[in-house]
């Protein structure tokens, strides 16, 4: 059973929310102080690598880094094959993920269409384990801390002019990433005439072509968004990306025979990065 997320009401310095308050501040420091570490750290891994070239090469050890030879050399030889990578901040946004499932709260812009409001309800069938709420007169900030107050770990927020959606925010909590995506060609499941019911079982998914940095970035917000599924999961979704355009195509599929696979479609649209 869902928790059901609450929205803040006039009550907001009681001693719950200076707690919460409290508590957000001291997960933010945390994050600014990893984040800071990372230079320092990064020159460090910068050193280590070239002691390990020298040593793999049969050189002398560059000069700069003679006088901690003995320290690298004693950090290099109590290192394993996780140790050895290096690490960022990047790497405890989704620290979580296989571990725990995502749990995400899809919302809209304020006074939303008619359309809009049938756009979030088709989203939240897109999202397992997500919960659709009305937005009314919320703030962001309010928004935001009412979702870290109750776990969740996305908030997706749908944006639109003169009634068609063209926005879609992906808010990672509670430090981020945030990005947003530029919507167009949206097809939603009552405009497709042959249109089934839609399983919410955990869906496969399929990346095509995020193979530079900024789209195994991009890959891994939109990755985490989804649970990881069952192997028998009938339910697949693709996000294909063509020249920073990404496709996204959701499909229900049937094997009557061995060889023979029936796809079903049941949603479509694109969206472009704009920004992180």
């Amino acid at each position: 059973m869902h928790q059901k997320l609450v929205l803040p009401g006039n009550n907001l310095f009681s001693e719950k929310s200076n707690f919460q308050m409290r508590r957000h501040i001291r997960l933010r420091r945390e994050y600014l102080y990893r984040k800071s570490q990372e230079s320092k750290e990064s020159a460090t891994f910068q050193r280590k690598e070239q002691l390990r070239r020298s040593i793999a090469k049969g050189v002398s050890v560059p000069t700069e880094i003679r006088h901690e030879e003995e320290a690298l050399r004693n950090e290099i030889d109590l290192e394993d094959e996780h140790t050895r990578v290096q690490k960022t901040h990047i790497d405890d946004e989704y620290a979580w993920a296989g571990v725990k499932d995502p749990k995400i709260c899809v919302t809209t812009s304020r006074s939303p269409s008619s359309r809009l409001k049938m756009f979030s309800k088709e989203v939240r069938l897109l999202f397992p384990n997500s919960q659709r709420i009305n937005r009314g007169n919320t703030k962001i900030e309010e928004l935001v801390d009412a979702c870290r107050d109750h776990d969740f770990t996305d908030i997706v927020l749908l944006q639109e002019n003169r009634g068609e959606p063209v926005g879609l925010v992906v808010c990672h909590l509670p430090c981020g990433p945030t990005t947003h995506f530029a919507l167009s060609g949206t097809v939603m499941r009552h405009d497709i005439e042959e249109k089934n019911t839609v399983s919410e079982a955990f869906p496969h998914l399929i990346f095509n072509n995020f193979e530079s940095d900024l789209g195994k970035r991009i890959q891994a917000i939109l990755g985490h968004l989804f649970p990881v599924p069952k192997p028998d999961s009938k339910r697949v979704m693709t996000f294909s990306n063509q020249g920073d355009f990404i496709s996204f195509r959701h499909h229900t599929f049937e094997k009557p025979t061995r060889n023979q696979v029936d796809l079903k479609e049941v949603s479509k649209l694109s969206f472009k990065k704009k920004w992180e």
